[in-house]
């Protein structure tokens, strides 16, 4: 499985409307509204960088109202579950 996130910067116009866009394109997992420069995430999840270049060059070009967007690959995923074991290091005989 491949995850990739992208940010999307919308038009003025369009700000209402493309959250629920993008969520509707086939390969977008899930969709966020957002403080500070971007104003969508996208969590894209697919199986081969094909299905990813399909996604972002000819599904997300077709939508009006997006001005730029930045992807990113991810590499590794960590669950809040591995996190917890990796910065409770130590901690295991502590009392809670």
């Amino acid at each position: 499985m491949l995850t990739a996130v992208i940010l999307v910067k919308s038009t003025r116009d369009a700000l209402t409307d493309l959250g629920p866009q993008l969520a509707d394109v086939p390969g977008v997992a899930e969709v966020y509204t957002v403080t500070g420069e971007w104003d969508f995430v996208a969590i894209v999840r697919v199986r081969e960088h094909d299905e990813l270049a399909e996604v972002v060059t000819r599904r997300l070009t077709k939508l009006e109202g997006i001005e730029r967007t930045q992807t990113m690959v991810a590499f590794q995923q960590f669950s809040a579950h591995d996190l917890e074991a990796m910065f409770g290091l130590g901690l295991e005989d502590k009392p809670v």
